[in-house]
C-alpha cells in the first residue's frame, strides 16, 4: 500500500482464491488441482498445501497411515500480478483445513501458519496474508511473533485496481529494492505511514492521498513496469487521491473517494496504458471487511 512496503495492506471485495479441503484415504496432503497450469502440484511447493501443513503442525494433528487431505484450488487472482495471489492461496488453504479440523486455531493464530507458507514462495512478509485473512486495512507491527493491527476504514474509500497485460515475479521485483536507504528517505517513509494511519482514523481523504508517496519501492520498480508512470499521472489528473504500484506490480492501485470517482479514474488509467501500447483491465472495489470465509465449495480469502 504505497509507502507501507511490507507493513500496510488491504483486502478488496470481488475476486479471490478458493480452496476446497476434504478427507481422503491416501496419506499426506495432496493437490488435486493447483488452480493454474503454471502452478506446482507438488504439495511442498504450493502455498495452499504449505499453509495447510503448517496448520496441522500448529494444531498438533498427525495424519494417520490411511488418512490424508486433498486440496482443490480455484484461482481468482492473477499470477505474478502484484495482488497477493500466493498469499490468497495460502490463506484459503489454511482456512479450509482449519475448518476441516473443527477450527482448533483462531484467525490470528492462522497468520503464523500462512506466513510460513508465503515465506517459502515470495519472502517473509505478511502485508498480503493479514488483510486476506482478517479483512479491512491492516498494519503489520511485527512478525516475530506476528502482531497485526486492524485500522479504521473510511466509509467512502474505494480502490481502483488496474492490471496491465504484464507479468512480474515477486522475487524479481524484490531484487531491485535498495539494500541501503538514506536517513532522509527512511524518515520520509515513516512519516507517510504515520500519516496514512492518522488519515484512516480521521477519515481525512486529502491527507490519505498526500501520504501515498513511496520513495523506496516505487522509484526502484517503476522502470520494470511499462506505462506505470503515464497511468499514475493520468489517475491523479482524473481526481485520484493517490496512486502507486500494487504490491510488487505490475498491477497499479489508486485511492478514490466514492465509486463514481473510481470509474473516471479507472477509465483514465486504462486509456493511458493504451496510449503507450499496453492493454490493461481495471475495476473499482470497496474494502472487504470480512476476510477469509467459508463457502459452499471451499474456503475463500
Amino acid at each position: 500500500m504505497g509507502p507501507g512496503l511490507d507493513i500496510l495492506g488491504l483486502a478488496l471485495d470481488g475476486a479471490g482464491d478458493r480452496v476446497k479441503a476434504e478427507w481422503i484415504t491416501t496419506t499426506g496432503i495432496h493437490i488435486v488441482d493447483p488452480g493454474h497450469p503454471e502452478l506446482p502440484r507438488d504439495p511442498n511447493q504450493h502455498t495452499s498445501s504449505l499453509a495447510a501443513r503448517a496448520v496441522l503442525e500448529r494444531a498438533g494433528v498427525s495424519l494417520g497411515s490411511h488418512q490424508g487431505i486433498a486440496l482443490t484450488v480455484h484461482k481468482g487472482l492473477p499470477l505474478s500480478g502484484g495482488q497477493g495471489g500466493s498469499a490468497a492461496s495460502a490463506v484459503a488453504g489454511a482456512y479450509a483445513v482449519n475448518a476441516l479440523l473443527g477450527e482448533p486455531l483462531d484467525r490470528r493464530s492462522l497468520i503464523a501458519a500462512c506466513l510460513a507458507a508465503e515465506e517459502k514462495v515470495s519472502g517473509r512478509h505478511a502485508d498480503n496474508i493479514a488483510p486476506s485473512l482478517l479483512g479491512g486495512i491492516v498494519l503489520i507491527r511485527a512478525l516475530d511473533p506476528p502482531d497485526v493491527v486492524q485500522l479504521p476504514v473510511p466509509p467512502e474509500l474505494c480502490v481502483v485496481l488496474i492490471r496491465p497485460n504484464q507479468r512480474l515475479r515477486t522475487i524479481e521485483a524484490r531484487a531491485v529494492l535498495p539494500a541501503d536507504i538514506p536517513r532522509a528517505v527512511a524518515l520520509h517513509q515513516a512519516a507517510q505511514v504515520g500519516a496514512i494511519i492518522a488519515a484512516l482514523a480521521c477519515a481525512d481523504y486529502a491527507l490519505l492521498g498526500r501520504a501515498i508517496d513511496d520513495r523506496i519501492a516505487e522509484p526502484a520498480r517503476a522502470g520494470l513496469l511499462p506505462g506505470f508512470r503515464e497511468a499514475k499521472a493520468a489517475a491523479l489528473r482524473a481526481g485520484a487521491l493517490g496512486c502507486s504500484i500494487s504490491g510488487s506490480g505490475p498491477s497499479v492501485f489508486a485511492l478514490v473517494r466514492g465509486r463514481g470517482a473510481g470509474v473516471e479514474v479507472a477509465r483514465a488509467m486504462t486509456d493511458a496504458y493504451s496510449a503507450v501500447g499496453q492493454t490493461s483491465e481495471g475495476r473499482v472495489a470497496s474494502i472487504d471487511l470480512v476476510g477469509a470465509r467459508l463457502m459452499d465449495n471451499g474456503a475463500e480469502l
